[in-house]
């Protein structure tokens, strides 16, 4: 009996040891690159030498990497291949007009990919196998907590027909959009190893500096992540005014980059490319690289400088100061894209599709690039918050004069809901049954978690909240439990119920006025909660005299209550309201007659689905 007892505790001990690793201090990995690039623009291939310190700064012994290979994605067969012929409304960017896969047609010198060929840990070779986008590498020796090793790689690349984000001669006619380019190394966080194959979404990365030596046809002009190093030998547009370029004999130039402390390293290259600066004031030198041969596209995207010196300063105003020196906007890519310092946006055609653009991916330099979520598990923090200030700035910088800027993200999530096709934002960002579901829950929903959060703590500290997430967690991996935290120690509240049904769940919001009764000259207000998701409620009561007066009813599990929203109206707090409790009522000391209208959220920011019986209206 005592062996067994023994045994017993042996094995519980071993069951919590993970939970607590999960409760250690908080760490994240850090990596070091530098890379020289030989890039051939007949062909489309280059050659690659890679040199990457990595610091397990986990209190885990490490005995596998992995590595991305993201371009083998662009193969017939691959896993990207096979999710465009399995999902039934795949991506019109990868599809042909039969929405067949244009993967599936590549030949030979039209597919991408990463072969490496020469693989070394501290001098020792390791092995290492390829399963589709992944390189699976066996150390030669187990890396210790705390430790650091040094990979040496070789590698060649051939950048595929541009596609999806990636690739040559884009539909603009841009030559090269060099994004997940090289062998990048996967993250490894507190939930252990994040080795995604590429098959549709986003990305998630190791912080870290890198250092890039480009070596092209001279006659290319070249923008994106990083500092150049040697401008006055480059020319193009970045030595420093007056400054003569010293001309380098041959064919090919090297542009020399540094970007320090980054998750990842974008690059574009063309021939054509126009290149402008803009230096922000208290901010970052802007460049503009693009193609002229459109008289129109030249002008609209000469329009949106301005307008990108104006967003930059808003973000950094609203959110936090932007921390690079630079930041990049280039034509390029299949759409519009984020990356470090920088963005590829494609056409330009439309003037307010070019702001609009830019305003998202710009504010993405934020809400990923600084504060660098798991855009795989929690994509709607990316999109979404971006997608929310975005939305605030367009409405500024543009004039849009919008009462409520965030009008269309409710409305694609009302629409999701009723399609019936909604999952919950736990969903892993490949695993939604079709892609309109992800895209709303991502960018709509997200969206829609931040303004109504504004609803339920107030406006004022929903933007207190917005800049302290950002303090705190800049240049860190945060997760939904750090914005939920963030939140409740700026209002005094508990959110862990808004949190979990709005983001684990796909639990609705339905409030509705029942009906309303007099006696004694007073009225009673029978509210019902007709869905599951609990909220507080703000009230409106306009009276037949044209006053109006406002009644709140804070939802007894947030523990406090928001300041009044609306400070020219009188506003009386009622009791709070049990979330089981499905029927709730107030007394209004007038009677009934008096009565011109009630509404549930005048605001319009709480996400109720049926807003038809938000009202009343006397007859």
């Amino acid at each position: 009996m005592k062996k067994l007892l023994i045994a017993g505790i042996a094995v519980f001990t071993t069951l919590l040891s993970p939970l607590s690793a999960q409760n250690s201090p908080y760490w994240q990995q850090h990596v070091d690159y530098s890379m020289e690039i030989d890039m051939n623009v007949e062909n489309y291939q280059y050659d690659g030498t890679q040199k990457l310190v990595y610091t397990n700064n986990s209190p885990d012994e490490l005995t596998r990497v992995y590595y991305h290979l993201y371009f083998n994605a662009f193969q017939p067969g691959s896993e990207m291949d096979a999710r465009l012929h399995s999902i039934s409304d795949p991506d019109g960017r990868m599809t042909d007009k039969d929405k067949n896969s244009r993967i599936a047609t590549l030949k030979e010198d039209e597919i991408g990919f990463i072969k490496v060929s020469s693989l070394k840990q501290d001098g020792v070779p390791v092995k290492y196998s390829v399963e589709g986008t992944v390189l699976v590498v066996e150390l030669a020796k187990p890396i210790a907590a705390g430790a650091k090793t040094t990979f040496d790689m070789v590698f060649k690349g051939q950048v595929p027909v541009q596609i999806r984000r990636s690739g040559r001669n884009s539909k603009d006619g841009v030559s090269l959009s060099m994004t997940q380019w090289y062998p990048k190394l996967a993250e490894y966080d507190f939930e252990g190893w994040h080795a995604d194959p590429y098959i549709a979404r986003e990305f998630h990365g190791v912080w870290g500096d890198f250092d890039v030596k480009l070596t092209i046809d001279k006659d290319y002009v070249v923008g994106g992540t990083g500092y150049l190093q040697n401008a006055n030998e480059i020319g193009h547009g970045y030595e420093a005014p007056g400054t003569k370029v010293k001309k380098q004999r041959g064919k090919k130039l090297t542009w020399h980059f540094k970007a320090p402390m980054v998750h990842d390293f974008m690059w574009a290259a063309d021939p054509d490319y126009i290149h402008d600066t803009l230096q922000v004031e208290n901010g970052p030198l802007l460049h503009f690289l693009y193609q002229g041969d459109d008289a129109e596209i030249k002008a609209n995207w000469e329009k949106v400088q301005p307008k990108a010196a104006e967003m930059m300063q808003f973000f950094s105003k609203n959110i936090g100061k932007y921390p690079y020196k630079q930041y990049s906007i280039i034509q390029g890519g299949d759409g519009g894209m984020e990356y470090a310092m920088s963005t590829l946006i494609a056409g330009g055609k439309k003037f307010g599709s070019l702001a609009g653009t830019t305003a998202h991916e710009m504010a993405h330099s934020w809400f990923q690039h600084v504060l660098a979520t798991n855009e795989a598990k929690h994509e709607w923090m990316d999109e979404g918050f971006t997608t929310f200030i975005s939305s605030l700035c367009m409405n500024e910088v543009m004039d849009q004069k919008k009462d409520n800027p965030f009008e269309r993200s409710y409305g694609s999530y009302y629409y999701l809901v009723k399609s019936g096709k909604e999952q919950p934002q736990t969903t892993h960002a490949d695993r939604y049954h079709e892609n309109m579901p992800y895209s709303i829950a991502a960018y709509s929903k997200g969206s829609v978690f931040l303004s109504q959060l504004g609803y339920i703590i107030g406006q004022e500290n929903l933007m207190k909240t917005v800049r302290k997430y950002y303090e705190d967690f800049k240049f860190k991996h945060p997760t939904p439990n750090d914005i939920k935290r963030t939140a409740e120690k700026v209002s005094g509240m508990e959110l862990d119920w808004y949190l979990t049904d709005w983001t684990q769940t796909t639990n609705t919001i339905d409030y509705g006025i029942k009906e309303i009764t007099e006696s004694n000259n007073s009225s009673t207000v029978a509210l019902e909660r007709i869905g599951l998701m609990p909220m507080p409620l703000d009230i409106l009561v306009v009276y037949a005299d044209g006053t109006k007066e406002t009644f709140y009813a804070p939802l007894r599990m947030m523990r406090g209550e928001k300041e009044n929203p609306y400070t020219d109206l009188k506003r009386t707090v009622l009791p709070d309201w049990p979330w089981a409790n499905s029927n709730y009522s107030f007394t209004i000391n007038k009677p009934k007659a008096s009565i011109k209208a009630i509404v549930i959220d005048p605001s319009n920011l709480m996400a109720d689905i049926n807003k038809e019986n938000n009202v009343y209206q006397a007859e």
